[in-house]
């Protein structure tokens, strides 16, 4: 009797426990919700909050937990705990083996570099050319690399051919013509000059057409004519000359150009980026010496410009002499390659040492280009950059200059 009794007593005892934890958990309930309308839509929680969660609903179950989640999901909530759980078993951190290393950048490059340089070369081609370089790379690789790059394959490159391509491949005939004007003392006072020159686009030697102080049309008739000329023309190899619309290029001048072969092409108004190589060269010549000199009559200007062009074809040379086959830069200027490879006429050359001498070298062309220009007796006081004076004056004699002959002198300065 008195453990029945017992027993009943425990029952309302633990119910009244059970009645108030129920109401407690009804309350907190609506607290919840009330408070959760107050908040913005989302609710940004950190890594721990979410583990918390969780964990405590893992136990509570999907059913209890579709009553009381209000801040996500239940589904949200279990992915939650899915995820701790996979980070906890994640042994990725601790592998030490690194993997298949990947392609260096210079190797990428040179892929790249061989397939836009080569449209007809296709993976196996160039897995070859970089085994023959020392570099083992497969086709597939290869392949991966050009994708990437958004460089179509070998059949479908060769058939696609961009305008840069187009015109590199044309620039053996393609020439420029152009003028630009200097302003010379003479008795009668200042001057104005037109210079008119050809430029061979593809190793960028300039031609001196002629000097004039009035270009009439009779006078470019007769520079067409000699630069179109059978035997010595400067224009034999080219097939296209551009010019600018400027007037002085007449009618029959272009048509002098015609018969010689040479096809004119006017280019369209306002547009020097499309003779780019003519309008560089007009600017290099009057920063780099007309800027810099006084100049008194025809004669002297005659004596300037063709120094200049001489000096910049020896500096040409000069820099192909010094360059081996095995230290050649990555982009190198046609009109470069082009001395490079007239100066280098056998392989022994290539494998020769940077500072060995070639056997077509000659010190005597060695004389910088300022002390060239005193035989023409206008030498400005500084030729250097930053230094802004015009003033003449006599320098001494250059080391290597006096120790020429007087042959040699008069063969340097001819």
């Amino acid at each position: 009797m008195k453990k029945t009794q017992l027993a009943r007593l425990l029952a309302y005892v633990s119910g009244m426990v059970n009645q108030q934890l129920l109401l407690q958990n009804e309350y907190l309930i609506a607290e919840n919700r009330i408070l959760r309308s107050h908040l913005p839509a989302r609710v940004r929680l950190s890594d721990l909050q979410r583990a918390t969660l969780a964990q405590i609903a893992k136990r509570m179950g999907r059913r209890a937990l579709e009553e009381v989640a209000s801040i996500a999901r239940p589904e949200t909530i279990l992915g939650w705990y899915r995820k701790l759980i996979a980070q906890k078993f994640d042994g990725s951190k601790h592998r030490h083996y690194p993997g298949r290393p990947a392609v260096g950048r210079e190797i990428t490059e040179l892929i790249v570099r061989m397939a836009r340089e080569n449209s007809g070369w296709g993976y196996d081609r160039i897995a070859g050319a970089l085994k023959n370089l020392g570099h083992s790379v497969s086709d597939q690789t290869v392949g991966n690399i050009l994708h990437r790059f958004g460089i179509a394959p070998a059949p479908k490159r060769s058939q696609q051919t961009n305008w840069a391509d187009f015109i590199r491949a044309h620039m053996a005939v393609l020439a420029g013509i152009d003028f630009f004007t200097v302003e010379v003392l003479t008795w009668r006072g200042l001057a104005t000059y037109y210079v008119l020159f050809f430029l061979h686009l593809e190793t960028r030697r300039v031609t001196l057409a002629g000097i004039t102080q009035h270009p009439t049309e009779q006078w470019m008739v007769q520079m067409a004519r000699n630069a179109v000329d059978v035997i010595d023309g400067t224009l034999l190899p080219v097939r296209f000359a551009l010019h600018d619309r400027d007037a002085k290029f007449c009618t029959s001048f272009r048509a002098m150009l015609q018969c010689g072969g040479v096809q004119p092409i006017v280019l369209p108004p306002r547009s020097p980026n499309l003779n780019a190589f003519a309008e560089r060269w007009v600017r290099s010549i009057k920063q780099e010496c007309l800027s810099r000199l006084i100049l008194f009559g025809e004669a002297a200007l005659r004596r300037t410009v063709t120094e200049f062009l001489s000096h910049s074809i020896l500096s040409a040379l000069t820099k192909a002499k010094a360059i081996s086959c095995s230290s050649l830069p990555r982009r190198l200027h046609d009109h470069d390659i082009q001395v490079a490879s007239n100066v280098m006429s056998d392989s022994a050359a290539c494998s020769s040492s940077i500072n060995a001498p070639h056997e077509y070298f000659d010190p005597t062309t060695m004389i910088p280009f300022r002390y060239r220009l005193r035989s023409s007796g206008f030498l400005t006081k500084g030729l250097g950059p930053g230094e802004g004076g015009r003033e003449r004056v006599r320098l001494p004699p250059h080391p290597t200059r006096a120790a020429l002959s007087p042959d040699q002198r008069s063969a340097v300065l001819a």
